[in-house]
Parts: structure tokens; C-alpha cells; sequence
């Protein structure tokens, strides 16, 4: 994945050390926050490979939970995330691995309980803070958190994707990027469609209108 300016090297405006082990980790929570539609009161964070390796020294165990409480890069409670965690009664548990073939700085997070949905997702920090999640419940998908980003679960059909595209070519909003995943033709299935500006409450209806829709969610950038 290319960068575009010397920004996508520095990183964002982020509490340090690291632009890929802090300011990424950090967005990759503040996606998967999203994803389960509010904090999550039980995580287990595992981190593979480089993040496995160094995740203490580089503060990326605070990163990350300071995205699932919501905090931006730039937020100095990032340091008191964990501490955060706990007041807020968020229970967080580490483990580390390995995951042969996937980045180095790479990173599971499974929310198992809360108000929101549960969400077990995979996320990598490539490099500049910038991110993509590659796994979301068993779906194969790419997420990077740079636009706002539609999240569809509906069920395998002929003629899904052109729905999507003629309704969201409807409302005059232009598609950056999409993916779809289905578990087996004619199940369960998920469309990731990245878009160059957030949709309309009503754009949202025509979506669960023309669409075997099971959820749908929308996503702020991060």
C-alpha cells in the first residue's frame, strides 16, 4: 500500500512512542468500538508477532484499549488507558502469539460482552499509523478506518452489489472501496463498502429496503 504524503510516514498527531505501535493500535480499537456500536465490558487483546514482542515497551497494550474506550490518537489519557479500562468497568485480558504469513505488527481483539455486539476482529498496523482490518468474525475483509465505511450483513443473492452501488449512486455518494466475504453461497455474507462521505438516515432505509439485510452499520473515520 502506497503513501500519499510524508504524513502517511510521520503518522498522525498521537501520544508516542510509535506511529505503527501507538497511533495505529489506537485506531484499530477505535474501529472495533464502532463495530460493536459502544464499549465493550470484555476483551481479550492478543498480539502476534512484532506487536507480540514489544507491546509493553511501546504502550501498545494502552493503545489499544485506549481506541475501545473511545480515545483519539492525539488524547494524552491514552496513557491511563488501562487504568481508564478499569474505571469504567471495561475487564481486560493479554495473550500473545503467532501468526505465520500475517504482518508483524498485528493484533486480535475479541469483544465478548457489553450493551454493544460481540466482535472478534484482526487488525494490522502497517506503517504511519495507518491500519486495515483484515478479519472480521471469520470474514476475510479490508477496513482502514480512512473513510466512512458501511458494514452490511445480509444474505447471499444474485445482484446485492448492484443494489449497492445504484442505491448509494442515488444519493450522489461515491464508493472508495468494497469488499465482500460470504461464509457459503447463499448464506450469510458481509459487504465492507468504504464511501467518500457519510450517507443519509434516508440513504440507510433504501439500503434495508432493497437488500436481504441481516445488520447494517455505519462508521465514522478514525
Amino acid at each position: 500500500m502506497g503513501y500519499r504524503s510524508a504524513f502517511d510516514i510521520i503518522g498522525p498527531a498521537m501520544v508516542g512512542p510509535s506511529s505503527s505501535h501507538t497511533a495505529g493500535a489506537n485506531r484499530i480499537g477505535q474501529v472495533i468500538r464502532q463495530l460493536a456500536g459502544a464499549m465493550p465490558e470484555v476483551v481479550k487483546v492478543t498480539f502476534f508477532n512484532s506487536f507480540a514482542e514489544t507491546y509493553k515497551g511501546h504502550s501498545t497494550d494502552r493503545a489499544t484499549v485506549g481506541g475501545l474506550l473511545g480515545l483519539r490518537t492525539d488524547d494524552p489519557r491514552n496513557r491511563e488507558a488501562l487504568e481508564l479500562a478499569r474505571q469504567s468497568g471495561m475487564k481486560v485480558t493479554f495473550a500473545t502469539g503467532r501468526l505465520d504469513g500475517y504482518h508483524p505488527n498485528c493484533v486480535r481483539v475479541e469483544a465478548q460482552e457489553g450493551p454493544g455486539d460481540a466482535v472478534n476482529a484482526v487488525g494490522v498496523s502497517i506503517g504511519g499509523g495507518r491500519i486495515s482490518i483484515i478479519e472480521l468474525d471469520g470474514y476475510k475483509v479490508r477496513m482502514s478506518g480512512e473513510y466512512p465505511t458501511l458494514v452490511l450483513r445480509h444474505i447471499d443473492r444474485v445482484g446485492v452489489v448492484e443494489t449497492i452501488g445504484a442505491i448509494l449512486a442515488r444519493a450522489g455518494v461515491n464508493i472508495s472501496h468494497m469488499e465482500i466475504d460470504r461464509k457459503r453461497r447463499g448464506g450469510e455474507a458481509i459487504a465492507v463498502v468504504e464511501l467518500d462521505q457519510p450517507v443519509t438516515a434516508d440513504t440507510m432505509d433504501s439500503l434495508r429496503q432493497g437488500l436481504p439485510l441481516l445488520t447494517i452499520k455505519q462508521l465514522e473515520e478514525v
